[in-house]
């Protein structure tokens, strides 16, 4: 059985791990295993924002122009499409794009195809918002875990591999364990959100500055290929469950330290539902993430559930990923969205930091 940490960014801990090291999980899972020329990655969640059924065929085009962007050498080397409805009743559509070079990305970033776009008055105008939420991690402020080996979705598609059967999983605080920086750091966040430019209550363009450490969660379950009763254990017993703790942390997540929380349906480019969703989350650092996962009813229904259940899995695929990042890798911008939507609703004004 293998370490989720790869054997290249193994190193002495000092910090202790929660189990033995004889320990044995209960079940298989795997994570996702790169070259070690993979040295950071970037996700970038990239939005748009509409009210009513009218502006969907406007919002659909916005969505398909950002895929557009993708093509050529330095777009995203892997991109999903989501749809969800938030707690204000607006939709909201996203391309999930991941690059496997940050330089690639910042040359997509900068090229007057996207530059152009984003800055132009007509996104103040069109009636849509708008929105981009990117972070970048290095390879040892994330981690993976899979139920499944192959066709990796996420941040899995750009490692391009996938490891023996991992030791880390199964017991509370095995997610962070499976962190390679997590044998000498205890990744904490440093400060506050702030807005640094713009004002979320006006609308217009908003600039939030994060900080070290938030964590980001994709938490994923794909049923396109269970059948029967496999079919019926998703929709029946785990989704109603899954859906209860995701509507809890949107709308009172800020308690607990969750930043901004979405639970999404995949979509293609017309916009039609497919047989996948996932859950996306942004908390205040990977220790609140874990003080809801490990002792709030709403996750430990889920958990319970997912033990229950886990060892009978044949074509149900569930996965997540979660990363950290450094404050000055992220960047989170928002264009006539309104002020709850993302890192806005707990971003302090500079007058009141």
């Amino acid at each position: 059985m293998e370490s989720a940490i790869d054997t290249h960014l193994q190193c002495p801990r000092s910090l202790s791990r929660r189990v033995p090291d004889d320990y044995q999980p209960p079940f298989p899972m795997w994570v996702g295993r790169a070259d070690a020329a993979l040295q950071q990655v970037v996700m970038a969640y990239l939005g748009v924002q509409y009210t009513d059924q009218a502006q969907r065929p406007d919002a659909l085009a916005a969505m398909r122009h950002i895929v557009a962007s993708f093509d050529g050498p330095d777009g995203a080397v892997h991109h999903d499409l989501t749809h969800h409805v938030d707690n204000q009743n607006h939709h909201n559509l996203m391309a999930v794009g991941y690059w496997a070079d940050p330089a690639a990305y910042c040359r997509w970033l900068r090229s007057d195809e996207v530059k152009d776009w984003w800055g132009s008055d007509d996104r103040l105008s069109d009636g849509l918002g708008y929105f981009r939420e990117i972070v970048a991690p290095r390879v040892d402020q994330f981690e993976t875990l899979y139920a499944f080996q192959d066709n990796l979705p996420g941040v899995g598609a750009v490692m391009g591999r996938i490891s023996g059967e991992v030791n880390e999983h199964g017991y509370w605080g095995s997610m962070r364990e499976r962190f390679p920086l997590s044998q000498t750091d205890w990744m904490q966040p440093d400060r506050e959100l702030t807005v640094v430019l713009g004002d979320p209550a006006q609308g217009g363009r908003v600039v939030v500055r994060g900080h070290n450490n938030i964590a980001l969660i994709r938490s994923g379950q794909d049923w396109r290929d269970a059948e029967g009763e496999e079919r019926s254990l998703y929709l029946d017993e785990i989704l109603p469950t899954l859906e209860d703790g995701m509507d809890f942390l949107r709308d009172d997540g800020a308690t607990l330290g969750c930043y901004s929380n979405r639970f999404v349906r995949s979509i293609d480019l017309d916009g039609n539902e497919l047989d996948e969703s996932y859950n996306i989350g942004h908390w205040r650092s990977l220790d609140k993430l874990e003080r809801w996962a490990e002792s709030h009813p709403t996750h430990l229904r889920i958990f319970t559930t997912f033990f229950r259940v886990a060892a009978g899995l044949d074509k149900l695929r569930l996965y997540h990923e979660v990363s950290v990042s450094d404050g000055k890798e992220q960047s989170f911008e928002y264009i006539n969205c309104h002020s709850q939507t993302g890192m806005m609703r707990d971003a302090r004004l500079p007058s009141s930091v």
